[in-house]
């Protein structure tokens, strides 16, 4: 049997058993591509807010919100813009580790938007069950939990990157002269419709080659780790992984007595070190030895990520204890810091994620016409030769 002819069999049965999980990763990330406008548009009543000049404290406003949602709640992180017109955000979460799916292993997701000058809390929004949540959960692990959801989707995506591959050596014309009338959809009045999704599936395969593949690898650093150690070692040219040790807080013998909240000194030295960041985002210690320390994330520009800061503080004293900033960053860092940014297109601006919506449409075009093309050809076939 010729090498193309395995080839062809591999590609179908492939396409056929992985199909349906490539068209709902591929709908669900054209849709959510551009969630971050959807979203400031409809949130821009909380989101945006006037400039009274004199804010509260960012602690007080993190007790605003905490009083908002009860005791029993546990806010994870909360958010500064420095952006004066900017609320302030902050987001409170819990999941069930029992649970398997996303609805019950999810037991709350709120996103809090406070005024900064007034402290009012202007909205608590459930954002557990917010549309374009539910589509990157469903683009993410399919709506079950990590564990389950997103080997699943991970395998998919492997096959997807195979497909594409071989579709391509399949669709490789053996002379030159071919490949201009194979990159364009020449139809007449009296083109069937049979060779029209023919055609659709083969010209949409090799037009999404080179950005579905990236789309691909880029979501298969998530659900992968050894991916993302693949990435990081092949651009960094080293082995040697990051330090992302946490430095801990050293507890205090005696009761520390802070005029000013913690917070509030922390937030006070982010802003005068980063002064043009986008916003400065908080985590209170994750330990409950009283070891931990406050990590802080930088944002440095509006709706990216690939430029960001890391900072660790002491929780008792707000003291710095670690900073790892972009410029510290060797290549293989940066890229992996990048991979959203990259998956999405935002890396590129809005004509990125034009082209990350287009792609990922025609990727989820590709299974159903290929699924058509099995149906009407060899699965009739096989058919009618039973009867």
């Amino acid at each position: 049997m010729k090498f193309k002819s395995i080839l062809r069999k591999l590609h179908l049965w492939l396409g056929l058993t992985s199909g349906l999980i490539i068209f709902i990763v591929a709908l669900t990330g054209s849709i959510f591509v551009f969630n971050q406008e959807f979203t400031n548009a409809f949130r821009s009543e909380w989101i945006n807010t006037e400039n009274q000049g004199n804010p509260i404290s960012f602690h007080q406003a993190w007790s605003n919100a905490q009083d908002a949602i009860g005791k029993e709640k546990h806010i994870l992180r909360g958010i500064n813009y420095s952006d004066p017109t900017k609320s302030h955000l902050f987001l409170a979460f819990e999941e069930d580790e029992d649970a398997w799916s996303y609805f019950t292993h999810v037991k709350y997701y709120y996103q809090i938007y406070v005024d900064p000058y007034t402290g009012e809390v202007l909205q608590v929004y459930d954002e557990k069950m917010d549309f374009f949540q539910i589509v990157k959960m469903l683009h993410w692990s399919l709506l079950l939990k990590d564990e389950i959801g997103q080997p699943i989707v991970g395998v998919a995506t492997l096959i997807f990157v195979f497909l594409i591959l071989s579709g391509l050596i399949i669709w490789w014309p053996k002379k030159r002269k071919a490949f201009k009338k194979k990159l364009i959809f020449n139809w007449s009045a009296k083109t069937k419709w049979k060779k029209k999704n023919f055609d659709l599936h083969g010209i949409l395969a090799v037009y999404a080659s080179v950005f579905g593949i990236i789309l691909a690898i880029t979501g298969l650093v998530w659900a992968f780790k050894w991916v993302q150690i693949l990435v990081y070692v092949v651009f960094s040219l080293s082995v040697t992984p990051p330090d992302r040790a946490a430095v801990p807080s050293e507890v205090p013998t005696s009761e520390v007595d802070n005029a000013v909240h913690v917070y509030d000194i922390v937030m006070n030295q982010l802003e005068e070190r980063y002064p043009d960041a986008n916003g400065y985002q908080i985590a209170p210690p994750s330990t409950e030895d009283g070891t931990g320390s406050i990590s802080v994330y930088v944002q440095q520009y509006e709706g990216v990520y690939y430029v960001n800061q890391e900072l660790q503080f002491d929780q008792y004293t707000g003291d710095l204890l670690k900073v790892h900033e972009h410029k510290d960053k060797n290549f293989g860092e940066r890229v992996v810091t990048a991979n959203y940014d990259i998956h999405v297109g935002a890396i590129l601006g809005i004509p990125g994620k034009i082209i990350a919506f287009l792609v990922s449409l025609m990727i989820a075009a590709l299974p159903v016409t290929g699924f058509t093309i099995w149906y009407t050809r060899d699965f009739k076939r096989m058919k009618s030769k039973r009867h």
